[in-house]
């Protein structure tokens, strides 16, 4: 028996439908060389990307966007080489799909949603956020149907993509690499409001993780109930660790505070206490 005739063997066939030795043969090569020159485009978007720091996102997504188009394309055209048309498939399945719409219309939901999310990329791998449940993140895979995030107890959350799109998302890192945050704190009324500003910004200036530029700030907020309440502002270019920067800075505070005779005030409560005396008759 020759190579041809091998190639010819018939494993399945049922109407025009006729599945060969050729067919998964054509298969396997096609996905494999499918998956080498995937493989050689990342290697170049990662290399470009690397070099594009600034743009790395956006390439990113272009990527992801390229990898499905592709997959499309290479599976339409397997089911037309093995013989199946794909409009006589998706006209056999409709009645299926219609039956079965309601139980599946959350996955659609979440497919369209990982689309949106591709093309207009408000979305992106390395992005920090915050969920509508307060839960933050780092996004490290953007699937067609769901994503992952890793938060910062190292746990990966797998999130469908409807959320991203129909609930409120606070994306850190969407504008700017660099995010501003804030560290509130109080002092005690009679306070120098003039020395307490300066060891404020000393302390977020001295903290490594803190940005050099913009420099940081404060802000006489509000005369309190028992307190003269502060906020110092910086920013951070690793906002996905910002909650270890702000205990630190707190830490150098306290520090400062009791180096420099400046008090943290207790809250304060009057406490009435009535009596009343029952008179025996």
């Amino acid at each position: 028996m020759t190579f041809k005739e091998i190639l010819n063997i018939e494993l399945y066939h049922k109407g025009d439908f006729t599945i060969t030795v050729y067919n998964i043969f054509l298969i396997l090569v096609v996905v494999l060389i499918t998956l080498i020159v995937l493989k050689i485009i990342r290697r170049f978007f990662k290399r470009f990307i690397n070099k594009q720091e600034a743009e790395r996102r956006s390439y990113w997504s272009i990527y992801l966007i390229l990898r499905y188009v592709v997959w499309v394309i290479i599976i339409v055209f397997l089911l037309e080489s093995s013989g199946l048309k794909v409009s006589v498939l998706l006209a056999s399945i409709t009645a299926l799909l219609v039956g079965v719409g309601f139980g599946i219309q959350q996955l659609f939901s979440d497919i369209a949603s990982g689309i949106v999310l591709l093309v207009e990329r408000n979305l992106q791998i390395n992005d920090v956020i915050q969920l509508q449940d307060g839960t933050v993140g780092r996004v490290i895979h953007i699937g067609l149907r769901t994503s992952r995030l890793k938060t910062r107890d190292d746990i990966i959350l797998v999130v469908p993509n409807s959320n991203f799109v129909n609930d409120k998302i606070i994306n850190w890192s969407h504008m700017d690499y660099n995010t501003r945050f804030s560290v509130d704190v109080g002092v005690a009324y009679g306070s120098d409001t003039k020395l307490v500003t300066q060891i404020l910004l000393d302390c977020a200036a001295r903290n490594n993780n803190v940005s050099l530029s913009p420099k940081p700030f404060v802000r006489f907020k509000n005369f309190g109930d028992s307190a003269l309440e502060f906020q110092v502002f910086f920013w951070v270019r690793e906002s996905f660790w910002v909650e270890n920067t702000k205990s630190e800075i707190r830490y150098a505070i306290d520090d400062e505070f009791r180096k420099n005779g400046v008090q943290i005030p207790f809250p304060q409560r009057d406490i009435h206490i009535k009596s009343t005396v029952e008179h025996a008759k």
